[in-house]
């Protein structure tokens, strides 16, 4: 089972990392995207910075669970709140994009749960 942990950990925590790189470059589609949302462009490097925060809690959590565990939930409810935004926007049809990265914050933090070491 910690191995299964471990794999899905080390897969969200690279996801994350990507995902902070894009916000950090401010790639086209994400600051269309985020005009899209409603979000304003000023948020881009904060929102970059959360989510290498998560991949590097998750890193971290690996060795230190309580650390994997605050920073799987953090992740998982960035991701739900991403999923609010998609859904206020009424652009359905990029729930495709946040749902794998909340998938994987949930399934890190309910493998870290019911792991012990």
């Amino acid at each position: 089972m910690f191995a299964a942990y471990v794999i899905v950990t080390m897969l969200a925590a690279a996801f994350n990392v990507y995902a902070a790189y894009v916000d950090f470059a401010r790639a086209e589609w994400v600051i269309a995207n985020m005009t899209r949302y409603g979000i304003p462009r000023s948020w881009l490097f904060s929102l970059g910075a959360l989510k290498a925060a998560g991949a590097v809690g998750l890193l971290i959590g690996i060795r230190v669970p309580s650390i994997g565990v605050a920073a799987s939930l953090g992740l998982a409810l960035y991701f739900i709140g991403a999923i609010v935004t998609v859904v206020r926007s009424n652009w359905y049809s990029h729930l495709r994009f946040p749902a794998p990265f909340l998938l994987l914050a949930v399934t890190s933090l309910v493998l870290r749960l019911v792991t012990r070491q």
